[in-house]
């Protein structure tokens, strides 16, 4: 097929993922028809598909009403909080040390400042939760506020764009929690001690989704995975985060559609990425864990195809081998260059697991993190496809010198 035609097809795909609907939020019928599309563009090629499903959340959030006496404040509710209504006395602290030392319970707590600098990972996140974050999580749970809000601004290196961003945002833990921006939070805060009252609608609801994975030769002794994650966050397009992403692996794998290669090849649309338990990583993990020895090299794709910049590259515990092939190919394609390494996305699981990985991004990730990323903005205007098809070029060239 000509790049024209692949072209056409990247641009088909970005539009098919990014409005899916409601969203591709993991375990919505939004995700489920993105994985259900994934799984039925690739079967026709050959492939063997795994989409085994995983349990998972989904949420759902309604109105929210916070005030105090004749004021009313502007809260978000934070993603996978439980509802609640409640009246009680503020409290407000800005450091781990506050917090230590406070009597909170019962109280609607108000977190600002240095203590809500940063989102929380997740209670039960076992890739990466700093030890300041369970402490957090513990001095909550033990001190049993009747709700929290938090105050925050930008975070571009762990939430993106959002501002506010919701410093908890996770399904394990049962205090309901708003958000606010720091500004909201500086008036709610001079009005401590007094009484206030927040009521929010939210519906956690149960569900299951799926990764898919498409394999060939998949009883060779050693197989290369590419992968991407489908879902995206919350109610956003998801183009760049990672409809992009996502993309090239139909094109790659249509491209890989004639191999005849000794190696086993998997390529993995992974669910969960952006979601607080991270299920399709914990999923594969748990069934293909023991089986990492199989696996070469892992190139992951992740917020691509960004109109400003090239696309860069990184490689992570690669052999001189597979470095010299990636130079013969990604080295060599006018659009990409080797770039810093990224610490932050699926290839890591497998890093973590001592494997060889590549890791495929936007030059300027740092200003599409800053602008874009868990937005509304990240819409497919902002992802060149001629990129894509460049991309799925350059690893279809990789893959075949094996």
């Amino acid at each position: 097929m000509s790049r024209s035609g692949y072209h056409a097809k990247a641009e088909a795909y970005l539009a098919t993922l990014c409005g899916v609907q409601p969203n591709r939020r993991v375990g919505s019928p939004g995700n489920r028809a993105a994985t259900d599309f994934f799984a039925q563009t690739v079967q026709p090629w050959g492939y063997e598909l795994d989409t085994t499903p995983f349990p998972c959340l989904d949420f759902q959030s309604g109105e929210v009403s916070l005030s105090c006496q004749d004021e009313s404040f502007e809260a978000y509710i934070s993603p996978y909080s439980l509802p609640c209504e409640v009246t009680a006395r503020l409290t407000v602290v800005s450091t781990i040390e506050e917090l230590e030392d406070c009597s909170c319970g019962d109280t609607i707590l108000l977190l600002k400042d240095a203590i809500s600098a940063e989102q929380l990972m997740p209670k039960n996140f076992v890739f990466y939760n700093p030890d300041h974050h369970q402490k957090v999580y513990a001095l909550l749970e033990e001190k049993q506020p009747a709700a929290i809000i938090t105050a925050t601004g930008k975070n571009p290196d762990l939430v993106g764009a959002m501002d506010p961003f919701p410093m908890i945002e996770d399904g394990d833990f049962d205090i309901p929690s708003v958000y606010c921006t720091g500004a909201v939070g500086e008036r709610i805060a001079a009005l401590a001690g007094e009484l206030f009252r927040l009521r929010t609608e939210a519906r956690r609801i149960p569900a299951t989704a799926n990764n898919v994975i498409a394999r060939k030769n998949p009883e060779a002794r050693e197989k290369i995975v590419v992968c991407a994650h489908i879902d995206g966050y919350g109610d956003t397009p998801g183009a760049a985060d990672n409809a992009s992403g996502t993309a090239v692996l139909l094109l790659l794998a249509e491209m890989l559609n004639g191999y005849q290669g000794h190696m086993g090849i998997e390529i993995v649309a992974f669910n969960g990425e952006d979601h607080y338990s991270a299920g399709g990583q914990m999923d594969y993990l748990h069934r293909y864990g023991e089986r990492m020895e199989e696996i070469l090299v892992v190139i992951n794709i992740d917020d691509v195809g960004y109109v400003h910049g090239r696309t860069a590259y990184s490689l992570y515990e690669c052999s001189d081998e597979i470095q010299r092939k990636a130079d013969i190919t990604l080295g060599n394609s006018a659009g990409l260059m080797m770039g810093d390494l990224w610490h932050q996305s699926d290839h890591m699981i497998f890093v973590q697991q001592g494997r060889a990985a590549i890791a495929i991004t936007a030059e300027k990730a740092s200003e599409l993190m800053a602008t874009v990323t868990h937005t509304p903005r990240d819409t497919p205007e902002i992802v060149n496809c001629h990129k894509l098809v460049e991309i799925a070029h350059a690893l279809h060239g990789f893959i075949t010198q094996f």
